[in-house]
């Protein structure tokens, strides 16, 4: 492994040790094209800087819908 190498591997385990500081999970998920779409509109929509907003926002509507039919 070159130094550039070296460098990037702890500039990148830096970062995930800061989101995991923050209290977030760094994860990698494989979406059809259609739910990775509909992610990219609603991030567009609501002017979101990410697409884990985007998700998150998804996620606390089902949430919702979940409560409300209990």
């Amino acid at each position: 492994m070159n130094h550039a190498d070296t460098k990037t591997d702890d500039r990148n385990a830096r970062h995930r040790q800061r989101i995991r500081a923050s209290g977030a999970r760094e994860v990698l998920f494989q979406l059809p094209e259609e739910t990775l779409a509909l992610i990219d509109d609603i991030k567009k929509r609501q002017r979101l800087p990410s697409r884990s907003q985007a998700l998150l926002q998804l996620i606390e509507r089902g949430k919702e819908a979940i409560q409300k039919s209990a």
